[in-house]
């Protein structure tokens, strides 16, 4: 299977993925960590694909966005953004009405929490 069929087949099958350096449990960049940490807190499930362990992957993920940075986050299919989008989606309110609208289920008290800790 190539990288871009692995990356489609992970994309269609989780409702939220994360393509991050590292694991959920284990980031290993501050970009990745903040955006795994936003979802964790919130109560998201989601799959992590650490693209460190995969060149291919690495780079497959890049093209098939056409987004040059990790992390990037999928939610229903739909490629959302990465560290800065999140952050500010998190902040304005945005991603709870993606997560509502797609049918995600998530923690709004929590999600409250960290929009009155950056106000």
């Amino acid at each position: 299977m190539s990288a871009e069929d692995q990356i489609k087949e992970t994309v269609t099958s989780n409702d939220v993925v994360l393509f991050m350096k590292g694991t959920k449990s284990m980031p290993q960049c501050g970009f990745s960590s903040r955006v795994a940490g936003v979802l964790n807190f919130m109560g998201v499930d989601f799959a992590d694909v650490n693209v460190l362990a995969d060149e291919e992957i690495r780079q497959g993920i890049k093209e098939y966005s056409d987004w040059p940075t990790i992390p990037q986050l999928y939610v229903k299919g739909e490629f959302v953004g990465g560290c800065d989008i999140i952050t500010e989606m998190t902040l304005s309110g945005e991603l709870d009405q993606l997560f509502e609208k797609k049918g995600v289920s998530y923690d709004k008290e929590a999600a409250d929490k960290i929009r009155e800790a950056n106000a």
